[in-house]
């Protein structure tokens, strides 16, 4: 497995390493570096006149050609210098994984190419899009903050399972779509399986609807004013088709603002409206309007029911720093937060660090804790306090 040569992907998480793969740049053929030129130039041509301005010499500070598929080494010496890492990666990964290498300051490339029968559009990921895409824009210092935190708050967004069927049924017709010689079978009934999921996805989930703000300023954004927009989404610099359609007056152009969560999107489509930015600031300042309802801010009872809601993977942190990460269930039937339990194997950590002796095999079949203050807790606390200095002092060590 190649991690390339640049810091900033050296200290990825090893949990995030299972996602990387070799780019095995020989794999791209004659026709696939046709492709490649076929696109860059078509896209060069006309986005040098609607692109936002640092796009173009943004392909420069990428490490990009026109003339060529990007050899992700290259990617890499460039980007260190801004303090951006790229990897190779196959296809589609979980949104929570895509968030975090996000919040490392690591984009995710594709390793495939999309095939001469899909030049102009492709729903799967690609090294078109994502490089030629993300990349260039990057060099933007105030996007690159911006996609920076909207990995770290995307790292804290609860799902469901139903976004975990989504995504399976998307990725499921993104790969049928793009497969040579998919029968009209397989495309059909891959369709209807995304079109049945998505039509009875319920509540959205904090993970769907910040996905929604994603999709409308990361993927499909346009910056400046409502009569004279400029693209910086990746999708639209990445899609021929997609970059010269958005500027079509039947695609309404509406002030990006908080309200975007309410429109959803279908990666299968043109859009239907595009969402325009004055500024990064503005982005910015939705995410945080945003952020500030999710349930890592908000805390409290309403944060443990939804976490018990998602039936995943959550860390609830208690006001001592103890860090608790299980799949969360009732811990009793009462209006107020009384206590915490989780049902799988459970981790307890402090400052991120694991405790010593408190890991899954230990908590193999759960924890539960009481939440609060005791009538009668003075000694309680004592110790609690005690052993809570005494896990602060056994993390420092272990770092």
């Amino acid at each position: 497995m190649n991690h390339y040569d640049n810091p900033v992907v050296a200290q990825l998480p090893k949990h995030l390493l299972k996602y990387i793969v070799p780019q095995d740049y020989s794999r791209y053929t004659a026709i696939d570096q046709a492709v490649w030129r076929y696109v860059m130039r078509q896209n060069y041509a006309y986005l040098r006149k609607i692109a936002y301005f640092p796009y173009i010499p943004g392909l420069t500070k990428a490490g990009l050609s026109i003339e060529e598929v990007p050899n992700l080494q290259s990617m890499n010496d460039a980007l260190k210098k801004i303090g951006w890492g790229a990897v190779t990666v196959d296809g589609f990964i979980p949104p929570s994984a895509f968030m975090e290498f996000q919040a490392h300051r690591v984009l995710v490339i594709a390793a495939d190419i999309r095939s001469i029968d899909h030049i102009s559009y492709t729903p799967a990921p690609d090294i078109i899009h994502e490089s030629s895409g993300h990349a260039p824009i990057i060099g933007e210092p105030e996007y690159a903050d911006y996609l920076q935190y909207f990995g770290s708050v995307g790292t804290k967004a609860l799902s469901s399972g139903k976004d975990m069927e989504l995504y399976e049924a998307i990725r499921e017709l993104s790969i049928v779509k793009e497969k040579e010689g998919a029968s009209q079978e397989e495309i059909d009934a891959a369709e209807s399986k995304f079109e049945a999921i998505s039509k009875n996805m319920g509540e959205p989930s904090e993970m769907a609807l910040l996905s929604r703000l994603h999709w409308w300023t990361v993927e499909y954004g346009l910056i400046g004013t409502l009569e004279e927009p400029k693209i910086y989404g990746a999708g639209l610099l990445s899609s021929i088709g997609e970059s010269a359609n958005c500027m079509r007056p039947d695609v309404s152009k509406l002030p990006y603002t908080i309200d975007a969560i309410n429109y959803a999107y279908d990666i299968t489509q043109p859009q239907p409206q595009l969402f325009v930015t004055a500024d990064f600031h503005q982005v910015y300042d939705v995410l945080d309007e945003f952020a500030n309802q999710m349930a890592f801010r908000v805390g409290g009872k309403e944060s443990v029911d939804k976490a018990i809601d998602s039936r995943t993977v959550c860390t609830v942190v208690y006001s001592s720093g103890l860090q608790v990460s299980g799949v969360f269930v009732d811990f009793a039937d009462s209006k107020e937060l009384i206590g915490v339990k989780t049902s799988s194997p459970t981790s307890l950590a402090f400052d991120d660090k694991q405790l010593e002796g408190h890991g899954k095999n230990y908590h193999k079949d759960g924890f539960s804790s009481p939440v609060g203050l005791l009538k009668d807790y003075s000694t309680f606390r004592r110790l609690f306090c005690a052993r809570v200095k005494r896990a602060r002092d056994s993390s420092r060590k272990a770092c």
